[in-house]
């Protein structure tokens, strides 16, 4: 508590003015903990320079300097340095543009400015703000409570501990609030005493910054990793040792090697995940889907399965009061009045139900002083207030009607509080039935008189409470949900309903906007589940109603046993938990700190519609992540192929290290913008997944095409041309790269690649690659570097074969799709 002692004795009912909080927050420095972000493009940038593969051929470089190889030195650092260069530019311009998207939704909090109140993002808190607390607020800082009335924080994030504490105003611990923690219940206000790293949170925040468990997409990148770490080691191994059997100059073959080993390894493909991810959250966010974490963006595409509360999903989230009546159903404005003393005193969680009461019947309630309250939890899921008015002091309580039924001994009726009887009480149930059947959300009402001289309350004081009967509220179904629903069934991916509402309620609103209604579990029948009856029932069931936080994340535990890629959206204290169970958590804009920070993605507008556009965008980009692999793996892996055979049996290098680089990077600045293709229909139809024995399927089986036509090349310009080495490497130089970048056109769909257009900028990148190629070669570089000049006629066949190419792997990929079963982008 560094400053608590010097600004307690401040005067804190106005706060600090504009000018002093500049003043300190340019002396603290913002309100933030850097652990793995800091400097994390600059740490990203010096990993790409310790790529083994590129220190190894920087290594070269400097011994062929040494060797008196000076321009062959100088061309491996130029072309290794472009494609550092190229990768490093395009990480930290995708950084950039998710920085932009964060600042959208980013966190705030309301402290006393100049007098006033003010909402100001969370990073511009400096120590001696006062800020306002509410349950679902997020501490900003560690501070020192100020008020008296108690409040309710979830100290888990610091402690471990999964029970709240209560925190009251005062000199001692109980006081003090930290940064990293939330208010579960309750209203206050707090001085800042730190801020930044000088918070407890910041003392131990890389202790707390743990990687999360890898992705089911980063398991498939490591497995892919795998393969081909196998396949490079392989060639490179068989490659080195020929050419050492065979007495070639032992630095050009390791080189030559190398070159081999850089050729086949998909090294751009982070930079192709990092920038096709970015530029997918870009366009979510002209959809109103802001994306926190890029990796999610993939995990949402591949979601097959969303779990939410129906409000404001199936239901448009507008809440109004449609009825208030008593025990016997009959119109009760003395239910109305109580509730809204209620709703009006309250000052932990006011929600939309609060504000419909508060709506519905304006009028005076000066006349009411609430002298004490027991804020709502979601183990008695009720609040009570202690009101003093012109009733004198009364105990009002509202809230789920189970519960408000179950604290009451006695009920109103038109002659006084009778005793509750049980004929009374299954008329009560009834009436809530009738109630819920309508598709209402209702809530019970309660009171009792209570002492003069009471001022404070305990869940002691929630029993033998009069029963006043309901208030009932209408949320209706969203028009556009029917059909939402119907495209995302279609797309594969299937909605359950995780509802505090009654069964009856779910049901109703379910059955109107067509999901399955024939089975509907219960929380109370969820706790007397087996986790391995529970596995089955959630396969089977789209509506679990009455439950609690616990049980929503016990739903989806059960989810992602099954193998689902399970997301859940909701905006809610309750739902932090279920947000973190969950493969993808997603929240909305104006839903609680806790909720926002637990999620990946978040929602502009709350509404299945966002959803189905981010779940198409996290495809799309998953698609154009695929094309890269699969054209990576298959065209790289045919001509390192045919350049280890080719070495094998040439009595020269086929191709000389420095034109390999030099074609491997024409080949990487072609693929450049496959992050913007267009993706097919067919492709988003349903969810994917990365399938590493396919991939390497297509690989072994596409990739030998490409070796048949290289050894065509070397036929062609041996026999036909009479090739000398430099000729030679020449004519396969062109014939290599125009091959295997052109064949993305083919590769990038599963059907008629006429029929599926590619985006302007990959026809631009691609064919300025093999253009780039050619000048290379007819230009006086094209000399430095070993090439020859080639006759007119090459051209020629080059068209031809390159042709006849395209046609072979658009047959063979067709064949290959149809007999696995998989479809490709």
């Amino acid at each position: 508590m560094v400053y608590a002692k010097a600004w307690m004795t401040n005067d804190t009912s106005h706060g600090l003015t504009s000018t002093e909080a500049a003043a300190r927050l340019a002396r603290y420095g913002p309100n933030e903990v850097e652990t793995s972000r800091r400097f994390r493009v600059l740490r990203e940038g010096l990993g790409l320079l310790g790529n083994p593969l590129v220190l190894i051929l920087l290594a070269a470089a400097l011994v062929s300097g040494f060797l008196g190889q000076p321009l062959d030195a100088g061309i491996i650092v130029l072309v290794v340095s472009l494609s550092v260069a190229l990768d490093f530019f395009q990480v930290f311009r995708s950084d950039q543009a998710a920085n932009r998207l964060k600042s959208m939704v980013a966190l705030t909090t309301t402290v006393l400015r100049d007098g006033g109140h003010a909402e100001i993002p969370v990073r511009d808190v400096v120590p001696g703000d006062v800020v306002e607390l509410r349950a679902g607020d997020l501490m900003p800082a560690d501070a020192t409570l100020l008020t008296l009335e108690p409040l309710t924080v979830d100290e888990a994030a610091l402690t471990g501990e999964s029970l709240p504490v209560e925190k009251r105003g005062g000199a001692d611990k109980q006081a003090e609030l930290f940064a990293g923690t939330s208010v579960v219940s309750g209203v206050g206000k707090a001085l800042v005493t730190a801020t930044g790293a000088q918070t407890q949170f910041g003392a131990i925040a890389h202790a707390l910054v743990q990687k999360a468990p890898p992705t089911e997409f980063e398991r498939g990148a490591r497995s892919f990793g795998f393969i081909i770490t196998r396949t490079v080691l392989g060639l490179v191994l068989f490659v080195f040792l020929v050419n050492a059997l065979r007495q070639q100059p032992p630095l050009d073959s390791f080189l030559f090697a190398l070159a081999l080993a850089v050729g086949l390894t998909p090294e751009f493909l982070p930079m192709i995940i990092t920038v096709t991810l970015s530029q997918g959250a870009q366009r979510m966010a002209k959809e109103k889907v802001i994306v926190r974490r890029l990796e999610a963006i993939e995990n949402l595409g591949n979601m097959d399965i969303l779990c939410s509360d129906k409000t404001g999903t199936l239901t448009r989230g507008s809440v109004t009061v449609q009825a208030q009546v008593d025990a016997w159903g009959k119109d009760s404005p003395d239910v109305l009045r109580w509730a809204r003393v209620n709703s009006a005193l309250e000052t932990g969680m006011q929600n939309a139900l609060d504000l419909a009461i508060l709506d519905h019947a304006p009028g005076d309630l000066e006349s009411y002083r609430k002298l004490a309250e027991l804020p709502f939890d979601f183990e008695r899921r009720r609040v009570s207030v202690l009101a003093e008015g012109t009733d004198g002091r009364q105990l009002v309580t509202k809230g789920a009607p189970e519960s408000i039924i179950g604290v009451c001994s006695s009920v109103t009726s038109s002659s006084g509080d009778v005793e509750l009887s049980a004929d009374i009480r299954s008329q009560i149930e009834t009436t809530l039935d009738d109630l819920s059947r309508t598709g209402y959300h209702v809530l019970g009402i309660a009171r009792k008189r209570v002492a003069t001289d009471k001022v404070s309350l305990s869940s002691e004081d929630e029993r033998d409470l009069t029963f006043s009967g309901f208030v009932a509220f209408l949320d209706p179904p969203d028009p556009s949900a029917p059909g939402t629903l119907a495209r995302l069934a279609a797309a594969g991916l299937s909605v359950k309903i995780l509802s505090g509402d009654s069964d009856l309620v779910c049901r109703t609103i379910s059955q109107e906007v067509g999901l399955r209604t024939d089975r509907v579990v219960t929380g109370d029948e969820l706790e007397k589940m087996s986790d391995t009856a529970l596995w089955a029932v959630v396969e089977q069931t789209d509506i679990f109603a009455r439950v609690s936080p616990a049980h929503k994340s016990r739903v989806i535990r059960a989810l992602k046993h099954r193998g689902h890629v399970v997301g859940y959206l909701g905006d809610g204290i309750n739902d932090a938990p279920s947000l973190h169970a969950a493969d993808v958590g997603i929240s909305v804009s104006n839903g609680v700190d806790v909720a926002k920070a637990a999620a990946d993605i978040i929602l502009l507008e709350k509404s299945l519609v966002a959803i189905e556009r981010g779940v198409i965008e996290g495809r799309k980009s998953f698609g154009n992540i695929t094309k890269y692999v699969l054209m990576g793996t298959s065209s790289n892996f045919g001509n390192m192929l045919s350049m280890a055979l080719a070495s094998a049996v040439l009595p020269f290098l086929p191709m000389l290290p420095v034109q390999i680089l030099l074609n491997n990077f024409l080949y990487d600045f072609s693929q450049l913008t496959i992050p913007t293709d267009n993706v097919d229909e067919s492709y988003m139809a349903r969810p994917r997944k990365w399938d590493t024995g396919t991939i390497q399927r297509f690989m072994f089986g596409l990739g030998p095409i490409s070796s048949v036509y290289d050894f065509l090349t070397f036929g062609v310009m041996l026999w036909l041309f009479h090739a000398g080495p430099e000729l030679f490497r020449t004519g396969w130089f062109i014939e290599s790269l125009a091959t295997q970048t052109l064949v993305i056109f083919v590769i990038r769909t599963a059907g008629n690649p006429f029929k599926s257009r590619p985006s302007t900028a990959l026809l631009v990148t691609v064919f300025g690659g093999v253009l780039a190629g050619i000048l290379v070669v007819v230009s006086p570089l094209g000399a430095v570097l070993g090439f020859a000049p080639l006759p007119l006629a090459f051209f020629g066949v080059l068209v031809l074969m390159v042709v006849t190419y395209l046609v072979i792997i658009q047959l063979v990929k067709r064949r290959f799709y149809e007999a696995s079963g998989w479809r490709a982008v």
